[in-house]
């Protein structure tokens, strides 16, 4: 008879990342992750990731193990996360959502430090950039970023509406090198959900650039500091929003209030969001 142990995870199906198998750093009583099959039996755990699982699951479930549904992708992107019958399975959320069992945010817990880079000069001449490779989106963000393009100068760098090219492409680290030429960094993300809010919105903050952000209505709860970014929901299109970046873009007093908050304390409760990411879940 095949001993379960609750100390083993096992990741049943396709991650979009490579997955570090073996003991896990600093869990509770030690653990170990493995995505081999064959151990199903042994698992305290079972993680399944929803974006790339299948129709059906079809393994037995056994006593007392625990399945754990894990994704950092938007409901509006996969519906099946916001299906109660279809949830109703998994014993445990761990997801891009604040109400999850286990939340996983894009907030991580080094962002607060991170956030403390001082801002670099903005060299380039347009005073937006745009990255963004997926074009298959659900916020209608390449529309009102082309509309926005008739009105002021944004350079993009992504697949979707390329104008630039980059000279060589290390990843995030050529990323946000780039942006923090920039006064502005249209952040826009690919679909739109209450507490869907990702790298987009804060990898400008981290590279000294102001976010133009599209997405999460309650963005304003993920934000460190007051006046911040900039919300495209205030503005009545691309033509009202191009008028105000072009009116920051001549007024460096008005555009560096945006930085105010950088010279003070982060709200604690950004903080406290961010470090709460320290915690393994038990």
């Amino acid at each position: 008879m095949t001993r379960r142990t609750s100390s083993l995870l096992l990741a049943w199906n396709e991650f979009w990342v490579d997955l570090p198998v073996g003991p896990v750093p600093g869990c509770p009583g030690g653990c170990e992750l493995t995505t081999d099959r064959a151990r199903l039996a042994e698992a305290g755990a079972v993680l399944f990731h929803l974006p790339t699982l299948g129709p059906a699951i079809d393994i037995p479930k056994g006593a007392n193990q625990r399945w754990v549904a894990l994704s950092m992708e938007s409901d509006a992107n996969y519906p099946r996360q916001a299906d109660a019958a279809f949830m109703r399975r998994f014993d445990v959320t761990m997801t891009y959502r604040r109400t999850s069992d286990i939340p996983v945010l894009y907030a991580g817990p080094d962002l607060p430090q991170d956030l403390r880079s001082p801002v670099r000069e903005k060299t380039e001449a347009a005073p937006a950039v745009h990255f963004a490779s997926n074009r298959a989106t659900r916020s209608g963000r390449e529309q009102y970023i082309a509309d926005l393009m008739n009105f002021v100068a944004v350079d993009s760098y992504g697949a979707s509406l390329r104008n630039r090219n980059l000279p060589a492409d290390n990843g995030r680290e050529t990323k946000l090198s780039t942006i923090s030429r920039y006064l502005f960094t249209l952040a826009f993300e690919n679909s739109i959900g209450e507490d869907y809010v990702t790298e987009k919105f804060f990898d400008p903050l981290v590279s000294g650039s102001v976010p133009v952000y599209l997405g999460a209505p309650n963005v304003d709860d993920f934000a460190p500091g007051e006046h911040c970014y900039i919300a495209v929901s205030d503005f009545a299109g691309p033509r009202e929003l191009a008028t105000y970046l072009n009116q920051l873009a001549a007024n460096r007093d008005e555009y560096r209030a945006y930085h105010a908050w950088r010279d003070g304390d982060l709200r604690t409760s950004f903080v406290s969001m961010t470090q709460s990411q320290r915690t393994h879940p038990t």
